[in-house]
């Protein structure tokens, strides 16, 4: 299935695994609403709302880049206003736009707390809420917010509480509205990444195992976030997916394709927080069968 003619609003989609979901759609023939704080060059953060709608557009989409602090009501409200005048209409929200901050309680200050919560939690609250009286009029709306599953395991808690209930509440978000809206015909999912996915923001809030650190492109987030928005969203809500968990289910074999650093063995790559045990016994499983299959066919052809 395709994105062609379809119009997404993608929070915090100027760099990284926003500007990655925009690309793969814009292939598709997509129209992207660039919903981003960056409208300023940054040395510490390359790309702003207009460098990427010109490669979505180079790409073969349409783009409308619209500066925009999803803390700000006004401003939700405005850039909702600005892509639906634009392009006519809102199929798809993509909740990406996520703060960061990897500290203790008491290295965490309270203007940092309430930076990080204002952003992940109530701002995707904030940006699905008024984006719904749209996407009750698409033919097949989806709302995907890129945040975790919700392993209730101290493991992830303990080592940075504020950021990691942060980041649940837009899970949170998910497991609410998933429910809440699927008698309109409106899918609410999650994505997370099974491993460290190599953006900007990843560098500077990880920077102390930058050397260490064997991670993954966007890309692959890309190509699981198009899997999701192409089902019909009747048919799929209400779940968190793995990104090589589900594109492994959909038939993906090559994930060298992915990998930051080239050749990286799987069992060597850095595994992302939050991930739950239950899929990580699924993935195993699935590698191992896949793994099986290819060496079968293979001998086959010897």
């Amino acid at each position: 299935m395709s994105l062609h003619g379809k119009v997404l609003f993608i929070t915090g989609a100027s760099r990284g695994i926003g500007k990655a979901i925009a690309l793969r759609a814009a292939r598709d023939g997509a129209w992207v609403a660039i919903a981003a704080k960056t409208a300023d060059p940054n040395p510490r953060l390359p790309g702003t709302i207009f460098s990427a709608a010109k490669e979505i557009e180079q790409a073969g989409g349409r783009a409308l880049p619209i500066q925009c602090d999803i803390r700000e009501e006004a401003q939700v409200r405005s850039a909702l206003k600005q892509t639906v005048d634009h392009f006519g209409k809102i199929d798809i929200v993509i909740n990406n736009a996520s703060a960061i901050h990897l500290a203790s309680t008491e290295a965490t200050d309270v203007k940092r707390y309430d930076l990080m919560h204002s952003i992940n939690g109530r701002g995707t609250w904030m940006v699905s809420k008024f984006a719904l009286e749209h996407l009750k009029k698409s033919a097949n709306p989806h709302i995907l917010n890129i945040s975790p599953p919700l392993s209730m395991d101290a493991k992830w808690f303990s080592p940075f509480p504020a950021y990691t209930i942060a980041k649940y509440n837009m899970s949170l978000c998910v497991l609410g509205m998933a429910g809440e809206l699927r008698s309109q015909g409106i899918a609410v999912n999650a994505l997370w990444p099974l491993t460290m996915i190599e953006t900007a923001a990843l560098k500077i809030a990880d920077k102390a195992n930058a050397g260490e650190r064997k991670s993954r492109t966007p890309e692959i987030m890309a190509d699981a976030a198009h899997s999701i928005l192409t089902r019909p969203a009747g048919e799929f809500s209400g779940n968190f997916c793995l990104d090589e968990l589900l594109l492994r289910k959909d038939g993906v074999t090559d994930f060298e394709k992915y990998n930051n650093t080239p050749g990286a063995a799987l069992e060597d790559l850095s595994p992302d927080f939050f991930l739950d045990d239950g899929q990580l016994e699924e993935l195993d499983a699935l590698r191992e069968a896949q793994a099986a299959q290819a060496q079968a066919q293979a001998k086959a052809k010897l």
